[in-house]
């Protein structure tokens, strides 16, 4: 199977450390879909509660946390649209946040924080690491190296638990399957754009069925990046579990379309009193021994600026 990847740079922010027990917490399917995307405009409109009786008994098993992976950097910016112009195929993310330690409560003000590569395998703040397969340079999308921020950020979990991310969908790495990375904080406050302290809950990554997958990595500009891509069963991470190991809930915008985009959903139980190190199971790649450190660049993109993604065919 091949797949398409573009990629920017991003400063590199520090590494995330935080110290504690292993993270407890668990991936539920959001019940009943279109419930799960009723029309909102931002993370802190109403949307439909959860509650154990939409989740099941199933929000009451706590899920280890897996790996950060090598691509995790600090500071994210706290905004909705995370593509920075990034092309691919858009993906709208709604995740719900509950409490699995008491009847899938939702767990408002949480910090939702996912970032991902781009179409064609490579992740900002480490453009210099290279995807696996055959795949475009990053510097021939015109961007600078170290520089970018593109598709990283937060979102503050409202009343219902639920946040909501604008995106696209990942591409692929050697040798991962396509996945998205997520952490919950909780404890934390909003500060200069990013969310400063608190604690992690959990740690985990968000996976995606594979006949989607790989009929989206023939379109462009995925399909520029061509090799050897990893199926959920061959993956390092992902366990197989189904929903409660992360693999999302999708639709597509267009049944006849691909291109024109999906909606992905996924309910998160967490243990708000857990705290995760990042160091959960699975593995990935060694990423550049030169990338970048640092913050965010001052002048880079707020939610408000940032462009959205627009399908290509």
């Amino acid at each position: 199977m091949t797949g398409n990847h573009k990629n920017t740079s991003i400063t590199r922010r520090r590494a995330l450390a935080v110290s504690g027990g292993t993270v407890a917490a668990g991936g539920l399917a959001v019940a009943g879909f279109q419930s799960a995307f009723a029309d909102t405009t931002d993370s802190t409109d109403a949307d439909a509660p959860a509650s154990a009786d939409s989740t099941s008994s199933e929000c009451m098993t706590l899920m280890t946390s897996v790996t950060e992976g090598p691509y995790y950097l600090d500071g994210a910016l706290v905004r909705k649209d995370i593509t920075e112009g990034k092309a691919g195929v858009p993906l709208t993310l709604r995740l719900t946040v509950v409490d699995a330690t008491d009847g899938c409560t939702p767990v408002k003000g949480a910090a939702v924080e996912i970032w991902h590569c781009d179409a064609w395998g490579y992740y900002s703040g480490y453009t210099t690491a290279n995807p696996g397969g055959s795949a475009p340079a990053e510097s021939e999308e015109g961007d600078s190296a170290n520089d970018q921020t593109y598709l990283r950020g937060y979102q503050i979990a409202n009343a219902n638990g639920v946040v909501k991310f604008e995106t696209i969908f990942p591409g692929w790495y050697t040798p991962r399957t396509c996945h998205i990375h997520v952490k919950v904080h909780t404890g934390g406050e909003k500060e200069d754009g990013t969310y400063e302290g608190g604690i992690v809950n959990y740690t985990g990554q968000l996976f995606f069925d594979d006949d989607i997958a790989e009929e989206i990595f023939t379109l462009e500009p995925y399909s520029k990046h061509t090799g050897s891509y990893t199926v959920l069963a061959d993956d390092m991470v992902y366990d197989g579990g189904g929903a409660s190991s992360g693999l999302l809930t999708l639709k597509a915008v267009h049944k006849k379309d691909p291109s024109k985009g999906y909606k992905g959903s996924l309910t998160l139980g967490i243990d708000p009193d857990a705290e995760s190190t990042g160091a959960g199971s699975g593995g990935g790649s060694t990423p550049p021994s030169d990338a970048p450190t640092g913050t965010p660049p001052s002048d880079a993109p707020s939610d408000s600026a940032s462009p959205s993604a627009s399908a290509s065919s």
